[in-house]
């Protein structure tokens, strides 16, 4: 016999069968039928923000440091528009999300209803697909669909709106719902293109493997192809967290002129390269300044990434896990292992040890030095803690000098590149994963943009810290206006008190002023969060030395100017220096 139930029972009835655990936004008129639900569920936990944007961070957050795929329960227009920010984050950078967003009456015929925008075509351009639910029979179905084309392919966010007369008043529905969807994994490349990326691999004098994102889950595969190749590792932003630094082919962030010295070393004369979970993009090659042979074998999830920017000689389209295990069997066939390159590994090991050395010496008069901040820092932090980093000059500081050391470990945005990110999205990793430590690294612009989500975290009662880089300025740009225009209009923050903020959300305070500190403040920070507080600590940091992602950048850009637009920028910074 069919029951009547609400379109919000049914809502709610789908996402806990699809394992979500946490739903993140704020209620209003539109959604307050599916948050009383949520108050019903013992599997979900609605989680109130304070800002729908901190909402898409945490949802994020939980997506790339669990199982269970971040969801947001959020009002039509102004909580969608608030959350945009961080569903163009998870849409560029492939993070599976459902959006779940209240809709305005459609039975009532009436025009210039409260909250009333196309919210279809706003979302269209952010996520993998949209939805505009009709009907109560089409709720589950769609939540449903939703969820698999968050989770297949590429992952990415799903907007699905719900009008609120759904929501609210019954509707004749079966007996059972139907069973959640499973995700058919993709098939395996053609055999022949298999074998014919062995072949170019094994060929090679100088092989490489260039390791995004996508990477993360084949962590056993990549080490054994390297090893096997004896092939040096370069890595993407994101795909810090792919490949263990501490492995002796791990090279860094980068490999072309943006990169650090031990990859632009390891890779000059890269005859041939397996990219595996990357796109090539803007960030990871540092403004499009490598060098990739034609002998490029390009894995990715998603075909459309093969050949953007760089033409692939083999194109392995799947899974990244069981096509490189089906690649290194391939590699097998053809013979043994390479014996081990010591001389490779060395030449990495000491660019690695010369680039920390000229970090460490660099006089930060009076200031903390970024490289002593990250080995204080490396020294105490378990390898499995959840480094989250925010976007600015210390996003490139993370990636040059904090050593990855397990899997997934570190989360950071990138395409997107929306500031504001790191302190939502650490309480997103940490409720997703409470026995583990959770820091976040977040410049002082990107923190002020969103420090009041921290509220949430204290309330929630989450002990996590957030390492405040606290130079006054936006450094990223600032370094990049200094450089070629000698002043750095619009990037000054004015003065911040962040023992305020730290009050007002309820939180720990610690300063370090300089390196002198640096253990016990660390130390301090620590304790807190063990005893589940919330600790912000304001870091006094130097930026006055340039990570070799600034300078490399900025320069492969000067280069690709026309000589006559070279000419000009130079004799107008020269005009500038002179004139002070």
């Amino acid at each position: 016999m069919a029951k009547q139930r609400t379109g919000a029972w049914l809502a709610v009835q789908a996402l806990e069968r699809l394992g979500v655990r946490y739903t993140f936004g704020i209620p209003g008129v539109h959604n307050t039928e599916i948050y009383d639900e949520l108050n019903s569920s013992a599997l979900i936990t609605p989680v109130l923000v304070t800002h729908e944007g901190g909402a898409a961070f945490m949802a994020d957050a939980v997506s790339r440091t669990s199982d269970s795929t971040g969801t947001l329960v959020i009002v039509p227009a102004a909580g969608a528009t608030h959350a945009a920010s961080g569903i163009g984050e998870a849409f560029l950078d492939g993070i599976p999300m459902l959006v779940i967003c209240g809709g305005i009456r459609r039975d009532s015929g009436r025009r210039y209803q409260l909250h009333e925008i196309d919210q279809q075509g706003f979302m269209r351009g952010l996520t993998k697909a949209c939805f505009l639910i009709e009907r109560h029979a089409d709720i589950v179905p769609t939540l449903y669909q939703a969820w698999r084309i968050a989770n297949e392919g590429e992952p990415g966010p799903v907007f699905v709106e719900i009008p609120v007369e759904l929501q609210l008043f019954p509707a004749d529905v079966g007996d059972e719902l139907p069973a959640p969807p499973r995700l058919e994994p993709p098939p395996l490349p053609p055999a022949e293109a298999l074998r014919r990326a062995a072949e170019l691999l094994r060929g090679a004098r100088r092989p490489g493997l260039f390791l995004g994102w996508g990477a993360r889950g084949a962590g056993a595969q990549t080490r054994a192809i390297a090893d096997y190749l004896q092939a040096p590792v370069a890595t993407t932003l994101q795909g810090l967290s792919a490949f263990e630094a501490q492995h002796p082919l791990h090279c860094g962030f980068g490999f072309g002129a943006a990169a650090v010295p031990a990859a632009r070393g390891a890779f000059e004369g890269c005859d041939a390269m397996l990219a595996v979970g990357t796109r090539f993009g803007e960030i990871a090659t540092g403004s499009y300044g490598v060098a990739v042979p034609a002998a490029l074998v390009h894995q990715d999830i998603n075909p459309a990434v093969f050949d953007a920017n760089y033409p692939a000689a083999v194109r392995l389209p799947g899974d990244a896990a069981p096509v490189l295990t089906a690649l290194l069997a391939e590699l097998q066939r053809l013979g043994p292992a390479r014996a081990p390159d010591g001389a490779l590994q060395q030449r990495i090991a000491r660019a690695k040890a010369d680039y920390q050395r000229a970090w460490l010496a660099h006089d930060s008069r009076g200031r903390v030095n970024p490289a002593r901040f990250f080995q204080a820092l490396r020294e105490v932090l378990p390898d499995d803690a959840i480094t989250v980093v925010d976007d600015g000059n210390h996003t490139y500081l993370t990636a040059e000098l904090f050593p990855v050391r397990s899997l997934g470990s570190l989360i950071v945005p990138t395409d997107f590149n929306a500031m504001g990110y790191a302190a939502p999205a650490a309480i997103g990793a940490k409720l997703a994963n409470p026995r583990r430590e959770v820091v976040a690294i977040i410049g002082d612009g990107a923190f002020m943009m969103s420090c009041m989500e921290l509220v949430s975290a204290t309330r929630l009662g989450l002990g996590l810290v957030c390492f405040i880089f606290h130079d006054g300025e936006l450094s990223q740009i600032a370094q990049a206006q200094q450089i070629p225009y000698n002043r750095k209009p619009c990037t000054a923050l004015g003065a911040v008190d962040f023992a305020g903020v730290a009050q007002a959300t309820g939180a720990d305070y610690v300063a370090i002023a300089n390196d002198a500190q640096l253990a016990e403040g660390i130390a301090r920070a620590r304790a807190s969060a063990a005893r589940g507080r919330v600790a912000v600590v304001d870091v006094a940091i130097d930026y006055s030395r340039r990570t070799a992602f600034t300078e490399g950048a900025v320069k492969v850009n000067f280069r690709r100017f026309p000589l006559a637009q070279r000419l000009r920028m130079v004799t107008r910074a020269v005009k500038r220096r002179i004139s002070g």
